[in-house]
Parts: C-alpha cells; structure tokens; sequence
C-alpha cells in the first residue's frame, strides 16, 4: 500500500516538473510548483507511516507552512507584475531588471 502512495507522489512530481518546464505562464508555473511540494508531503507522510513515525508528518505540516508564505509572496510578485507589464509570460521578469 504505501508503495502505491510513493508511486503517486513520484508521478505527482514527474507531472509537476513537466508543467514548470513547458508552460510559460505565472499562474500555471505556480500551480506546478505547489503540485511538487504536495508530492514531496505525500511521500514524507507514506514513509513516515511506514516507519511508524510523526517526523514525515510534521515535517509535511512544515512544508505546508512554507508554501503558504510562497504563495502569498509569489501572488504579490504576480499581482505587481500584471500592473506593470500587463501579462503573466515568464519572459517578462527578464525585463524586470532595472
């Protein structure tokens, strides 16, 4: 059973890679990168449940607490940068220089 949860939480972040790598809007490049950190807690909580120990799952609530504040800090950045440039492309934040 946990091996599923592993497998899952792999494919979640294979998927997640993918989308920081293809896609060029903010938004989705976001997403994608919230979606590897939730695979990243799936696996500490799979294999501290293998291991019979609260440090996957505490470590899990810590990764979540950080997300959180990236979140908020990169909605800020998008928000700002929608303001200035008028679009989301990635390709904008070389102009941001300056």
């Amino acid at each position: 059973m946990i091996l599923n949860y592993l497998s899952l939480s792999v494919i979640l972040f294979c998927l997640g890679i993918l989308g920081v790598i293809s896609r060029r809007n903010v938004f989705t490049v976001f997403m994608a990168i919230e979606l590897m950190l939730n695979a990243a807690n799936l696996a500490f909580v799979a294999l501290a449940r293998l291991h019979e120990s609260m440090d996957g799952h505490v470590l899990a609530l810590m990764v979540m607490a950080v997300a959180a504040a990236e979140a908020a800090l990169a909605l800020a950045v998008v928000i700002l940068l929608h303001k200035h440039k008028g679009k989301l492309d990635t390709n904008v934040f070389s102009l941001l220089k300056g």
